[in-house]
């Protein structure tokens, strides 16, 4: 096996693909990218029986032949071999890497030890790689991080028609966003559900966000994203999310309209007087003009600052939040306002896009794109 290749070329193959190595492994062969040369590509593969990575990049192949190489390490001799092209070789057990005058020598892993990499699901349909990943990203805030709950650290994806809905629950917080996509075979006639880890959906929906269009394909124990030269395949976790329509029903509800960006700063400043687990209040008042209070702490340690915002439905109204769960809520939206419909104290408080942030959805009915669901907690700063 020997190939020459661009050294950019090279580093952003293997920095793509470690990221399906594990952190930790008692079978060490998973801590090994696999490297493929033939003709005019070399394809650098990763696999931890949860995520499979594999990318095609250029190059000049003399050798055609496979190698199995500890992939943090490759990794990090991509990050200081000097620029221009790098030549590779087989050379009996030891792979060399060498460029500009530098030569480095890494032992092999077995590569008759190497599990098969799961071959891509069936084609179900695509979508727009830069909204998806997008999507992703606002509702993977909301997934849990307890292991112990392998439900509520997914990201559940629903399509149906020409509609793709990605939700997350921790419990405490729900995220939903819909957006378009393109259904082909099966999937323009039935719909599904799928359960993906949020860390793994997310990796890979970032890594992909510039190609143009992310196909997605599936089977019944995993989801593939593919996208340019790049693929991902993805192990579905069991189960299903809790529905969230009653959730989101928010009849009777208190609506105030603040500046998004305002309000998390303020909120960012405010909660360094915060105790662990202390929450952030907020009280709006429709008195001259509107306006909504952001406090936290106690006794002697408080912090509060004003704000201006409108409000409907009442002369007041308070909620208060974790205040990591209110930044991270915020910070998902894009638009410049952002609305707020309240149950009241102890109950659940939606979080939506403001002003012109509504978005239309399939058939020309009207949606809200993204929203997020956040339980106020009942003791009041």
């Amino acid at each position: 096996m020997e190939f020459r290749i661009a050294r950019v070329d090279l580093a952003e193959a293997v920095g793509w693909a470690a990221r399906a190595l594990p952190a930790r492994t008692p079978v060490p062969v998973l801590g090994g990218l696999l490297l493929a040369a033939g003709a005019g590509r070399l394809t650098v593969s990763g696999f931890d029986f949860e995520t499979a990575a594999r990318i095609e990049v250029d190059a000049e192949t003399e050798t055609a032949g496979e190698v199995l190489v500890l992939g943090r390490r490759l990794l990090d001799i991509c990050r200081v071999l000097p620029d221009g092209p790098v030549s590779c070789a087989l050379e009996g057990t030891r792979f060399t890497v060498e460029a500009g005058g530098t030569r480095f020598g890494l032992s092999t892993l077995p590569r008759e030890e190497y599990p098969a990499v799961p071959a891509p699901p069936p084609l179900y349909g695509g979508v727009d790689a830069a909204a998806f990943a997008t999507a992703v990203g606002q509702v993977a805030v909301a997934a849990g991080r307890d292991d112990t709950l392998p439900v509520l650290t997914g990201v559940q994806l629903r399509m149906e028609a020409g509609e793709m809905t990605l939700s997350a629950s921790d419990r405490y917080r729900y995220a939903v966003r819909r957006l378009e996509w393109k259904p082909e075979g099966a999937a323009a006639e039935e719909a599904v559900a799928v359960l993906l880890p949020a860390r793994r959906l997310l990796d890979a929906a970032r890594s992909l966000a510039r190609s143009g269009t992310v196909r997605l394909g599936l089977d019944a124990g995993s989801a593939g994203f593919e996208g340019a030269r790049m693929r991902t395949v993805v192990r579905r976790l069991d189960g299903r999310l809790p529905g969230y329509g009653a959730l989101f029903d928010m009849a009777g509800a208190v609506v105030a309209e603040v500046e998004r960006e305002a309000l998390a700063e303020t909120v960012r400043r405010v909660a360094v007087v915060a105790e662990a687990n202390s929450p952030v209040r907020l009280d709006f008042s429709a008195e001259g003009g509107g306006s909504v209070l952001v406090r936290a702490g106690y006794g002697d340690d408080v912090a509060a600052q004003r704000l201006p915002a409108s409000l409907n439905g009442g002369a007041e109204a308070s909620v208060a939040f974790n205040p990591a769960y209110l930044v991270d809520a915020v910070n998902s939206f894009e638009g410049p306002r952002l609305r707020l419909e309240m149950l009241g104290t102890g109950q659940r408080a939606l979080l939506s896009s403001g002003g012109d942030g509504h978005e239309g959805g399939g058939g020309g009915e009207p949606f809200e794109a993204h929203r997020h669901l956040l339980m106020s907690v009942k003791q009041l700063v």
